[in-house]
């Protein structure tokens, strides 16, 4: 089974807040999945505090990467911003 870490899309409409999942590859967009490793907010909280939201359990995430798990492209740049990519890679290189 290949898994991949994505998006799911939350929310109202055009207020969309994201999950970070560890999904079948196979499996739909906002269908099953295994493992739920944070959220992303690109709209912000509220209109007090606009800027996005990025919230990951990084020693999920990273557990998830050692398994061989494949992340997006979006999803590989959350992970950058949070500091989850550059522990994997320290810890890979070791």
């Amino acid at each position: 089974m290949a898994v991949k870490l994505r998006l799911v899309r939350m929310g109202k409409k055009k207020q969309p807040t994201y999950r970070l999942v560890a999904a079948d590859s196979r499996a739909p967009r906002n269908g099953k999945f295994l493992e739920i490793l944070g959220t992303y907010e690109p709209r912000g909280i509220s209109k007090e505090f606009p800027e996005t939201v990025v919230k990951i359990d990084n020693e999920k995430a990273i557990k998830w990467l050692s398994q061989g798990a494949q992340p997006t492209e979006r999803v590989a740049v959350l992970l950058k911003t949070s500091g989850a990519w550059d522990e994997f890679t320290a810890s890979k290189a070791k």
